[in-house]
């Protein structure tokens, strides 16, 4: 296989690994049912786990797009981490610095697009789960819309927060693969864009990066705040212990989680019933609040991290590393779209530009991450 000699396959895939010329490999992410193949979900726990019958809807629609299923790809255990380190399962080596973390928790997905394994790849994202490997790695991904693309046959079968998405090299290949994964998928005019660039405190260099890219698209920006967007990523954060409780609890006891996901399972017990009415009233606040921006521009811009990805060794000190998606997880909660783009500095390791758009306009933002990218200098592989 193309690139295989760069690493093992192993590092990256869990089970076999099927041939495919490029042009219509696809790599699928571990907590999605891939038809004779478990779905293991990164976890120890699942050891063992019989195959599945029948193939995820988003995987069925991709065979019937003619993509070739490469297969399973490792993660950060129950999707319940940010860093993609995964001791048991596997934790593949980030394609631009061996050395920095991959992120999480689509980490293996990320690293088949960047390692030129695969064109395309599928993961999921619950808290940045999609936008943080994509930033991590220097590649292209995209949160949907909540609800735009099926999750029949994805674990963990009960959320509000969860959104199946594609990771690609760039734009294009997200613009691609939406057009399969999701119903009238139809291109917009591009006309008249007007940009709303967030206020964030970043890294230095992160924000310069940023306002660089957007002066070198050419667009209209107007400055724009969100207020709530801290307390929206602190809504987020109860909202999905509770959901993650729900979902693997009874693996607590088990003896078979890594430490990091016993620990977070563990503390996720002590959300209490007034922080969930708390984090769903802010849910409607932060919804609305965006959805009153977006009348005025017609997306938003932001870093998608406030910082470069850290080092293993950095981050095996902050197993939880949830301060990475300070910028990311809010838009899990309002549900809109949020497309994750490499952008180019001159020194150090890449930034990433976030964009956010209105709910259900994904192929626009689409189109306009196409656009974007094509007048603004990015890393030479990406291009």
């Amino acid at each position: 296989m193309p690139g295989a000699d760069l690493l093992e396959l192993s590092d990256i895939f869990e089970g076999p690994v099927a041939e495919a010329a490029p042009g219509r490999r696809v790599a699928i992410k571990d907590c999605m049912d891939v038809r004779g193949l478990p779905t293991g979900c990164g976890s120890r726990a699942f050891e063992g786990a019989q195959p599945a019958k029948d193939d995820a809807e988003v995987v069925a629609r991709l065979r019937r797009a003619g993509y070739v299923i490469l297969g399973k790809t490792t993660m950060h255990e129950l999707a319940f981490g940010v860093t993609g380190i995964n001791d048991w399962a596997g934790t593949p080596p980030n394609a631009l610095d061996p050395q920095r973390i991959l992120g999480g928790s689509s980490s293996g997905s990320a690293a088949a697009v960047a390692h030129g394994l695969a064109d395309i790849a599928i993961g999921t994202d619950t808290g940045g789960s999609i936008r943080v490997p994509a930033a991590c790695c220097g590649i292209a991904g995209l949160k949907p819309s909540f609800g735009r693309i099926s999750r029949v046959g994805v674990l963990p079968a009960v959320t509000t927060l969860d959104c199946v998405g594609p990771l690609a090299g760039n734009p294009c290949g997200l613009m691609e693969a939406m057009a399969v994964l999701a119903d009238d998928f139809l291109p917009e005019p591009v006309e008249d864009i007007v940009v709303g660039r967030i206020a964030v405190n970043a890294e230095p260099g992160i924000n310069e990066a940023v306002d660089v890219a957007l002066e070198a698209a050419g667009v209209p920006v107007v400055p724009l705040a969100l207020p709530n967007l801290g307390r929206a990523f602190e809504a987020g954060l109860s909202i999905i212990n509770r959901e993650s409780l729900a979902a693997w609890g009874h693996l607590i006891d088990t003896g078979l989680l890594g430490q990091d996901v016993q620990k977070r399972l563990e503390r996720a017990g002590a959300v209490t019933r007034c922080e969930i009415e708390a984090a769903e009233a802010m849910r409607e606040v932060f919804r609305e609040e965006v959805n009153r921006l977006l009348d005025q521009v017609t997306l938003l811009a932001l870093p998608t991290m406030p910082c470069f990805p850290p080092t293993i060794e950095e981050a095996r000190r902050d197993l939880s590393a949830v301060a990475l998606t300070a910028f990311v997880r809010p838009f899990n909660l309002s549900g809109h779209p949020a497309l994750s783009m490499p952008i180019w500095r001159s020194l150090g390791f890449p930034a990433s530009l976030q964009l956010v758009g209105r709910h259900g306009a994904d192929a626009l933002l689409c189109q306009i991450a196409i656009a974007l990218s094509s007048k603004v200098k990015v890393l030479a592989r990406y291009q």
